[in-house]
């Protein structure tokens, strides 16, 4: 089973306009895919993907609900196989005023985790402001993914060093934490330095052609390979090109089936198909 654990899709009446507008501020190439629900499931299908996490992202306190319920219809879109392939994460604004009731409703709705994006949220990912949400993340048992280190459409302050992320960590409770691009985008040798042997999961993303495969294997050598996911950034990468990184990093056959799918599946708690005899 191969399991992208970051990709990224829209309602089909904006992902025309929000992939132009996110290009544009990224200078990113042409998008890998349209960006739709349907676009994703086709992808999937070419890139040889089972299963994707789609993360959303709550740019404004007002959008959190909105970005929740969009969650919510594409844990129920099953791919033309009449599969369901798409386990979509919620969102909450920190500056929102009933983000803590957000999350309890996140829950409700059977979403598994939440995303946070400190550069578009406008939050330091170790404010002291940030606890309590942290914390009623963890009782209601669920999966946090953050984006780590610089992102190239804001050029500005780092919002979540990977320094700050492990200072953060105790808050979480033991609950699951996901540190997107290794750890942290262009911030590798400090999440070397920070992240690696801590309580936290490292997720692929838009790694392949950017981390070198020198650091990459270093950081597997020093982090637990059992929390190291497959992630791409679709529709930013291609899932082939990060899939073909991970298999090149001279990890055994079983644990690059682990890197490719295996522990995302344990962490979601679904089961893998088993093989014939």
């Amino acid at each position: 089973m191969v399991v992208d654990f970051h990709v990224h899709c829209f309602a089909e009446k904006i992902a025309s306009r929000a992939l132009r507008q996110l290009a544009e501020v990224s200078g990113a190439r042409e998008p890998r895919y349209d960006g739709t629900p349907a676009g994703l499931l086709d992808a999937m299908a070419r890139c040889g993907v089972d299963r994707s996490v789609v993360l959303n992202i709550a740019t404004n306190p007002r959008q959190q609900r909105a970005v929740n319920d969009f969650a919510v219809s594409l844990n129920g879109l099953s791919s033309p196989d009449g599969a369901r392939r798409l386990l979509a994460f919620g969102s909450v604004h920190p500056a929102a005023p009933d983000a803590l009731e957000e999350l309890r409703r996140i829950r409700e709705r059977g979403l598994r985790g939440v995303k946070f994006h400190p550069d578009y949220q406008d939050f330091f990912v170790d404010e002291p402001r940030m606890r309590p949400l942290y914390q009623e993340i963890a009782r209601l048992g669920l999966i946090t993914v953050f984006h780590a280190g610089v992102d190239i459409g804001l050029p500005g302050e780092v919002h979540c060093r990977p320094r700050a992320l492990a200072a953060a960590l105790p808050w979480f409770e033991g609950a699951p934490v996901v540190a997107a691009h290794f750890g942290g985008y262009l911030c590798w040798e400090e999440a070397e330095r920070f992240l690696c042997g801590a309580d936290v999961y490292l997720d692929s993303s838009y790694s392949a052609s950017r981390l070198p495969p020198s650091w990459a294997r270093r950081l597997l050598d020093r982090h637990d390979p059992a929390r190291v996911l497959l992630g791409s950034d679709l529709p930013w990468a291609d899932p082939r090109d990060e899939i073909y990184f991970l298999s090149s990093l001279g990890a055994s056959p079983t644990e690059t089936a682990a890197l490719l799918g295996g522990n995302a599946a344990r962490l979601l708690g679904i089961e893998e198909p088993r093989e014939e005899n």
